[in-house]
């Protein structure tokens, strides 16, 4: 793709995110980077607000979950709704930290308790433990919700990419079993359909995220069930779902430049058909995640502004 496809506010960063594409494309070296991304990253607090860390024990296999806790400065006077934040990555990298700008947007919009696991990438064992991770957490903060000073009645969900794939899942197996009440999820631009790298007429080679890197996501996410090891189900890919009826009202946007654009508009368009909810907005000429790196000018301004806004008034709406 030419630099000339993309929005004029970020074709200055094109050339560069192409750079890097490459770079990680090398075997083994999107694993080193995301190796070295969490060495710096974690621990690493957000200025004004209350961090800490906690730790809970895995459902499926027993081991340790760590999750930041993040929390407005000023003490409440009652329990503060609770935010499950899941970070991308593409289900291979990343780290709570690395979203701690999004969290703290949110938490500066409307006032909330965030927590955000750490959970397991594909790299260190593939579905259902990252999924069950996230999952595991919401539950327990509903349990803990008394001590982490928030509402245990219902909650929100949210993500970006593998993030967001990780929300729609949460939230699919929160309505099918009843444990959580979920007041509205957000999966901005999810990675929610794994047959999306196999499709020759979705191929697409924007920069940070290609079907090339779609497809080593997928790849890794889903190693144990090619091998026979794990069961495929909607929570796998929440594309495969049969149906979308009863999930809380959504928040998403998506880049029409990027390879979620048509699984997040099939999602939009069966939410809608479910009589779900939908805040929904695709920016045209943008790629993957052009909000959230580098200067992105006054079209990512837009996505941010859309983002928070729409979140403050689906807060107001259904909190």
């Amino acid at each position: 793709m030419k630099t000339s496809d993309f929005h004029p506010d970020l074709q200055h960063l094109v050339p560069q995110l192409y750079r890097y594409q490459r770079w990680v494309m090398l075997p083994g070296l999107l694993r080193l980077y995301g190796w070295w991304r969490r060495y710096w990253d974690i621990g690493r607090n957000i200025a004004g607000l209350d961090c800490a860390t906690d730790y809970l024990k895995s459902s499926l296999d027993g081991a340790d979950i760590r999750v930041r806790i993040y929390r407005p400065s000023a003490a409440a006077d009652v329990p503060l709704p609770c935010m499950l934040y899941i970070h991308g990555g593409g289900y291979l990298i990343g780290s709570p930290e690395g979203a701690d700008e999004v969290i703290k947007r949110f938490i500066d919009r409307r006032p909330c308790v965030v927590i955000a696991p750490d959970y397991r990438k594909a790299y260190d064992r593939p579905f259902p433990a990252g999924f069950q991770d996230c999952y595991d957490t919401l539950l327990w903060a509903r349990d803990q919700a008394e001590r982490l000073g928030c509402r245990s009645d219902t909650f929100m969900v949210g993500g970006h990419s593998a993030g967001g794939g990780l929300t729609a899942a949460v939230s699919l197996k929160a309505r099918d079993t009843g444990d959580v009440s979920i007041a509205f999820q957000m999966p901005f631009y999810p990675m929610i359909d794994d047959t999306q790298p196999e499709d020759d007429e979705r191929d697409i080679a924007p920069p940070v995220w290609s079907s090339s890197l779609n497809r080593k996501g997928w790849a890794g996410y889903h190693a144990d069930i090619r091998r026979g090891r794990a069961d495929m189900s909607a929570y796998a890919a929440p594309m495969r779902a049969e149906s979308f009826a009863g999930l809380p009202p959504t928040l998403t946007f998506v880049g029409d430049l990027e390879p979620f654009y048509w699984e997040t508009e099939t999602y939009v368009e069966r939410l809608r058909e479910a009589g779900v909810d939908v805040r929904y907005r695709c920016f045209s000429g943008c790629y993957h995640a052009f909000e959230l790196i580098g200067d992105g000018g006054q079209v990512a301004r837009d996505a941010r502004a859309f983002t928070v806004d729409t979140y403050a008034q689906l807060y107001d709406t259904y909190l």
